[in-house]
C-alpha cells in the first residue's frame, strides 16, 4: 500500500469527517468540519492527510502550544487511520509530518491527550517514541 502525505485541504472536508465520525466516535456535523478546516491559521496550525489509490485514510491535527511555564511544544489535537487501513504505516507517516511541522514552527517536542479506553492507541503512542509522563483528568464547561 503507497501512502503519500500532504496539507490537506478543502476538498478532504467529507473523508475527514467520516473519520472523526467512524474512527474517533465524535458526533459532529460535515458543516463544522469544512468550516474549520477553511478557516485554518497556518500560521498556528496543521493539518495533514494520509492518502492512498485517491482516498484519504487518515489525518493529524496538530498546532504550536505555547504556555508560560515551559518551552514551545506542538499539541496533536486529532490523529485518526481508517479501521480499515491501520497498521499500514500512515499513523507513523503522519506523526512524522506533525513533527516536523513542530520543528519548522520552533517547538521543542511534541504532545498529546488520549483518552483512557483507547488502548490501542497508547500502544501506537508508545512505539512512536511518546512517553505517558502523568495521568490527568479533563475538566470542561460548555456555554450554551
Amino acid at each position: 500500500m503507497e501512502i503519500a502525505i500532504r496539507k490537506a485541504c478543502a476538498a478532504d472536508s467529507c473523508a475527514i469527517w467520516e473519520i472523526c465520525r467512524e474512527d474517533m466516535g465524535y458526533d459532529c456535523s460535515l458543516e463544522l468540519v469544512s468550516s474549520k478546516l477553511q478557516r485554518l491559521d497556518s500560521t498556528h496550525e496543521a493539518v495533514f492527510a494520509a492518502e492512498s489509490e485517491n482516498r484519504v485514510i487518515g489525518f493529524i491535527h496538530v498546532e504550536k502550544y505555547d504556555t508560560l511555564y515551559f518551552e514551545t511544544i506542538a499539541n496533536i489535537l486529532g490523529l485518526a487511520v481508517r479501521a480499515d487501513s491501520r497498521r499500514k504505516g500512515a499513523g507513523h507517516l503522519l506523526m512524522e509530518a506533525a513533527e516536523k511541522w513542530a520543528k519548522e514552527v520552533g517547538a521543542v517536542g511534541i504532545r498529546l491527550n488520549s483518552g483512557a479506553e483507547r488502548a490501542d492507541a497508547h500502544n501506537f503512542y508508545r512505539s512512536a517514541g511518546f512517553i505517558s509522563e502523568k495521568q490527568q483528568l479533563r475538566f470542561m464547561k460548555l456555554f450554551k
